[in-house]
């Protein structure tokens, strides 16, 4: 409920050389990313030694890594070659929805990854039987989809408040917290 069509992002510089500077380290921190999760998920992929409970959880924790970090820090650095601040409202709402849903699969998929570690270490004789591959797809599916639907539910309450404190995020992306200080309303 908002007549808002964009928001200003939070810039980190006002000159045309500190922004590309911005540009240029967000790139490398992007990179990096995507070539060490890259590597991980085509090292799990290809090598069958490394197809047990474990290896598959660390390449599922690589593939939300991948996405999360796709979807503030691209907009950003574009932000900064272009030197504007702006991102639509729907682009605002899909980064929300984004960051809430990778951040909180990430979570999920921690806590079975610590379950799987449990078993190994205090059932040994059982895990085989408890951690089937079966059994680590549904784990790692009930991490996904607990993120998407905790997603859900604070992405529409989010956007739902009608905003009136004007359009600027205090932050280089749309969080929630950043857009709750645009609200009318206290709560």
């Amino acid at each position: 409920g908002s007549s808002l069509n964009e928001f200003l992002l939070l810039a980190f510089a006002d000159t045309r050389e500190l922004q590309l500077l911005h540009f240029s380290l967000f790139l490398g921190i992007y990179l990096a990313a995507l070539l060490g999760n890259g590597l991980i998920i085509t090292a799990v992929a290809c090598d069958h030694r490394l197809h047990t409970p474990m290896y598959f959880f660390l390449l599922n924790l690589s593939l939300l890594d991948l996405s999360f970090i796709s979807t503030t820090v691209p907009k950003s650095m574009a932000n900064s070659l272009r030197d504007t601040r702006a991102i639509s409202y729907s682009g605002c709402a899909a980064q929300v929805f984004l960051f809430v849903f990778l951040i909180g699969g990430e979570y999920f998929l921690l806590t079975v990854m610590a379950y799987d570690r449990y078993v190994a270490i205090c059932k040994p004789l059982h895990y085989r039987m408890i951690m089937g591959s079966r059994a680590c797809v549904k784990m790692a599916a009930a991490a996904w989809a607990s993120g998407f639907l905790n997603s859900v539910l604070h992405t529409a309450n989010t956007f739902s408040i009608p905003l009136c404190q004007g359009n600027v995020v205090d932050q280089f992306f749309c969080e929630i917290p950043q857009i709750l200080k645009l609200s009318c309303s206290d709560s």
